[in-house]
């Protein structure tokens, strides 16, 4: 071993909080606790590496137009597709005048008995007529929605400039909160902890919340064109922050939007990963990086149709990740012989949609849905307050008779692939059952994953036991630290030992470990990703609901997999590497596991059962329906695969082991027990 890697390694077993590189090629200040994050910041790189060398290659028109629709249906796949259109049923249920304009205040079902919130800004004034073009205008994450100060002032703008602006709430904003109290209050008070929380259960569908939030804007365009005083071929889109998102989404896949304008939120992964990191559920789409789309590739694949990238100096979206997409957006728009179609206004202020941008979006909506080419300039504009912008009765959608949320919606999907599960799993042998969850989880076959490979070890011996301070590596890249705890009489078997608190905690707390060893086990409790050593210190995300290894698991998922594959992986690779270690009669292998590591240890255990012989949860999750049916979850991030539900849920994995799994104390995906 060379010398710096065996002071590495000493150094990670005797001293784990001392600051290591796994490999000699990393940073050698890199803390335990940033490992993970480190080695899915690498892959994330390299996937973003391999698209820029396929952007440089890609010249000609048509391939930009092969590659546009290939991006557009690849997107619309990895949100899990889009629902059959049905009737929208407006109702317009109030109206306020304003000088120049009037306020029309209406509803929609984007779904059957889902509801959407609107603010329709209609021009009055004889200087403009009928039929007007119109600006779909989407929010950002403001608790109150299209009422908010910046959002109403953008939309009176348009309507005093002749151009009609439409304002919806997203999920979980405004007029629709998703989760009500008894009293009609709010159960989730912030809309990224709402949309995400609607997120979790959609990956597991396959979805993404972004799904809701375009649709929602797909329809509200729909109903647009349904409105004989709007120019239904002059349409157009901007919003702020999470508006921007779903602005950039729309203006992608729905070509009916001539002109847009995202604000502050176009950047680069490369800028964004690097340093605030993933943002909630709908601003991640799965697998994205893998496919080779970036932040630019939301302009591109609307190219040549006339683009503004409305941006801040001082945003936390780095403003240098949005100047290098506007120039991959524009070098694109030149090849289409239209560079003057894109284009980037930048104020010098924080994140926001502050008057200079909403002034710079509405002279791009004139320029190219009105053709009038003029400077404009924000009056005082005289706001609504929240109740005045209500399209409800009482401020709510979910108080209304037989509304269904996104949380319903994900649970019907949910019950529907319950039934298309039945059929599958009846008709096919064991094998091909554990095919199927291999391929959906994404991982090698067990012949493929090459053993874990230790390093130097440091002994300890007792007169009950003997202590070996283990350093393992597969291919993830983390470095596993554990403890192997031997009797020193004949050993009766091995056991590998996953703790959620930690291979240290177990060793030295831990009763049930203990008893295995007096019992003459041979025990390896060891550490996989983000756990013990390698686990993220403080809150990693936005929310601690989600848990510390919720943002890691969010990268995982751009680049196209899990961390419940990576870790399922690592333990394949452990008990290969246990089985020729310790094991010379070749005898299978005995597998525990707690908490958030029994998703990873229940999948290992089916897939390799010729060397785990049985498993035994501990709390484990019960199921991934559950996850939906409860609606609000903690720490479940790290449990979520994409489309998992599409092909088995966590029961029917415990049918295939039968009494080979002992199951202690599950819970539900809030983390309480369950019966």
């Amino acid at each position: 071993m060379p010398l710096h890697r065996l002071f590495v390694t000493l150094c990670l077993l005797l001293f784990p909080f001392v600051a290591f590189a796994a490999e000699p090629s990393q940073d050698a200040n890199i803390a335990p606790s940033e490992i993970v994050h480190h080695q899915l910041l690498e892959k994330s790189l390299e996937l973003l590496a391999d698209r820029r060398e396929a952007y440089e290659q890609r010249t000609s028109v048509d391939d930009i137009r092969t590659h546009q629709q290939q991006l557009k249906d690849y997107f619309v796949q990895a949100i899990g597709g889009f629902p059959e259109k049905t009737p929208l049923n407006p109702q317009i249920t109030g109206t306020v005048q304003r000088e120049g304009y009037r306020v029309e205040k209406l509803m929609y079902e984007s779904r059957p008995q889902h509801y959407v919130t609107g603010t329709m800004f209609v021009p009055e004034s004889n200087e403009f007529t009928a039929p007007y073009p119109a600006v779909l205008v989407v929010c950002g994450h403001s608790a109150n929605g299209k009422a908010y100060e910046g959002y109403q002032a953008s939309c009176a703008l348009l309507a005093l400039n002749g151009i009609a602006a439409f304002i919806i709430d997203p999920i979980c904003q405004g007029e629709r909160k998703q989760l009500l109290k008894s009293d009609g209050t709010p159960v989730i008070g912030s809309a990224t902890t709402g949309h995400t929380q609607v997120g979790i259960g959609a990956i597991l569908l396959g979805w993404n919340t972004a799904q809701f939030e375009i649709w929602d804007g797909i329809r509200g365009i729909d109903y647009l064109q349904s409105r004989p005083d709007i120019d239904g071929k002059k349409i157009g889109c901007f919003g702020n922050s999470g508006g921007g998102t779903q602005t950039s989404y729309l203006m992608a896949l729905d070509e009916r939007i001539v002109a847009a304008a995202p604000s502050c939120y176009i950047t680069s992964f490369e800028q964004l990963l690097t340093t605030i990191g993933p943002q909630d559920a709908e601003q991640n789409i799965f697998g994205q990086l893998a496919a080779g789309m970036n932040h630019a590739d939301y302009v591109i694949m609307r190219a040549p149709r006339p683009t503004l990238l409305c941006t801040a100096t001082q945003d936390f979206f780095d403003i240098s990740g949005s100047w290098n997409a506007f120039r991959d957006a524009k070098r694109v728009y030149m090849r289409f012989g239209f560079g003057e179609r894109v284009d980037l206004a930048e104020n010098d202020d924080t994140h926001g949609f502050k008057k200079p941008l909403r002034e710079a979006a509405a002279r791009w909506m004139l320029r190219w849905l009105a053709d009038r080419d003029v400077a404009v300039t924000e009056p005082e504009i005289d706001l609504l307050s929240d109740e005045e912008m209500w399209s409800t009765p009482n401020g709510q959608v979910m108080l209304l008779p037989g509304a269904r949320s996104a949380f319903d919606l994900n649970m019907e999907e949910a019950e529907r692939l319950a039934r298309i599960r039945e059929q599958k799993w009846s008709s096919e042998t064991p094998a091909d059952s554990r095919e199927r969850i291999r391929k959906t989880l994404g991982v090698p076959t067990l012949k493929e994953i090459a053993p874990a490979q230790p390093e130097n070890v440091v002994e300890t011996d007792s007169e009950a036991e003997q202590q070996e301070q283990v350093l393992l590596t597969t291919t993830s890249g983390v470095p596993l630290t554990g403890t192997w705890v031997k009797p020193n009489g004949a050993s009766t078997g091995t056991t590998l030992y996953l703790h959620a608190a930690g291979a240290k905690k177990a060793v030295e707390d831990d009763a049930e470990l203990k008893a295995l060893v007096e019992a003459g086990q041979s025990v390896l409790a060891i550490d996989i990703s983000g756990i013990g050593t390698t686990q993220p210190e403080g809150q990693r995300w936005y929310s601690d609901s989600f848990g510390v290894n919720a943002g890691n698991a969010v990268i995982a998922y751009l680049c196209g997999t899990s961390l419940v594959a990576q870790r399922t992986e690592e333990i394949l690779a452990i008990v290969k590497f246990v089985r020729a270690e310790e094991d010379k009669s070749k005898a299978s292998i005995s597998l525990v596991a707690t908490d958030e590591l029994c998703v990873p240890a229940l999948h290992a255990t089916v897939l390799a059962p010729e060397l785990i012989r049985e498993v035994k949860l501990i709390r484990p999750l019960t199921s991934w329906t559950e996850v939906i049916r409860g609606k609000l979850t903690r720490n479940q991030v790290v449990n979520a695969v994409h489309g998992v539900l599409r092909e088995y849920d966590l029961p029917e994995l415990l049918t295939m082991l039968g009494d080979r799994v002992t199951v202690v104390a599950p819970v539900d995906g809030q983390g309480n027990p369950v019966d």
